[in-house]
């Protein structure tokens, strides 16, 4: 643990099965694109590889297998900074994905940020619980952090026996399992790591919420994508409120409609409405402006095609004097996309309305 050459984390290669479940799928000629450029890259010819997913995607820039790709070409050529702004977006436009927060915690690894390494890895595994690579890799962050923080104590303190046991334990421990498969992000063979392949391949398992008072409910996983026409614009169906008992004394009912009208807002496209339920002090993610995340916002929504967005299992509860968390299944269908997450809203009471004030995927 000592050696920077031990440290190495798994590199997931393959998100084709993630999206499958999620509903995204290739047309057969693009699909022999990224084939051909996955070819290359065994070959040990990431530029060509390179050359040819930026063909493909000139056709399909929003495509998320070619981006995710073209990810993994940029770590084989060590262009980590374009590498990582590639994975980032991935996660925020395909924030069900693990794997492009996997593949980013093992470049912020790299260059030694292991707490925004672990927040990834903490994404990958909120995402898919059952993502076996992530948590290992999150192991290793612990173990390459506690590394550092009894090298540290040494430091102060030469004569502290006890952080020299512990600190000789953690090298000694991850020093001596090495693991199959397992390749650093340089490596050539990035793309023909098994190990990833067959963790993304895996959907995730009924596992209950880490928190009390949340309800241990399993998060069922996505559904098996089919070709289908562009659906018909369906409004969203709230199901009955289970409420905790943190919900004891709350409005559950306004709160429930507030969501359903959020949601209502959403399937119909109705922009306006849909921000207005955004407070003033919403936390806009990705440390974007309000004005540039309500224009992105605004962009996605009204794109052609119809939308279906359908919430259950709404569970409320208390988050300060004026303030619920309210979680609940998200169901979001459109053209060319189907996807079933956990969805937290934090909402705060405004002159008797109930306004979001956060947003996020998992409970």
């Amino acid at each position: 643990m000592a050696s920077s050459t031990r440290f190495r984390l798994p590199l997931a290669s393959h998100i084709a099965a993630a999206l499958i479940m999620l509903g995204v799928s290739l047309q057969p000629a693009f699909a022999n694109s990224v084939q051909e450029a996955e070819k290359l890259l065994r070959q040990k010819q990431p530029q060509q590889a390179l050359e040819q997913i930026d063909l493909f995607l000139a056709k399909v820039p929003r495509d998320p297998q070619g981006r995710f790709f073209k990810g993994l070409i940029l770590t084989e050529l060590g262009r980590v900074p374009e590498a990582t702004s590639v994975f980032q977006k991935l996660t925020e436009d395909y924030p069900e994905l693990p794997e492009p927060y996997n593949n980013l915690a093992v470049l912020y690894a790299q260059q030694k940020q292991f707490d925004k390494a672990k927040t990834a890895l903490e994404m990958a595994i909120r995402t898919h619980p059952s993502y076996a690579v992530a948590h290992e890799n999150l192991g290793d962050i612990y173990a390459r952090m506690a590394t550092q923080a009894y090298d540290r104590a040494l430091q102060l303190d030469s004569s502290n026996i006890g952080a020299q046991s512990k600190l000789n334990l953690i090298r000694e421990m991850v020093g001596s399992a090495p693991r199959s498969g397992s390749k650093p992000a340089s490596s050539s063979t990035l793309a023909a790591t098994p190990q990833p392949t067959v963790a993304a391949v895996t959907p995730p398992v009924a596992v209950a919420p880490p928190k009390p008072p949340e309800p241990a409910k399993a998060a069922s996983p996505a559904a098996t994508a089919t070709a289908t026409e562009t659906p018909a614009a369906t409004p969203p169906a709230v199901a009955a409120v289970s409420p905790t008992d943190g919900a004891a004394g709350l409005p559950v009912a306004d709160i429930t409609r507030t969501i359903e009208g959020w949601a209502a807002a959403w399937a119909r496209k109705d922009v306006n409405a849909y921000l207005a339920l955004y407070d003033s002090t919403f936390e806009v993610p990705g440390k974007k402006s309000r004005k540039a995340w309500e224009a992105e916002r605004r962009a996605r929504i009204d794109k052609p095609g119809a939308i279906e967005v359908r919430v259950e299992n709404v569970q409320v509860t208390r988050d300060g004097a004026d303030r619920v968390k309210a979680t609940f299944r998200q169901h979001y269908k459109a053209v060319g996309l189907k996807s079933s997450t956990t969805k937290t809203l934090v909402l705060v009471s405004r002159d008797g309305r109930w306004m979001i004030q956060r947003e996020r995927v998992g409970g």
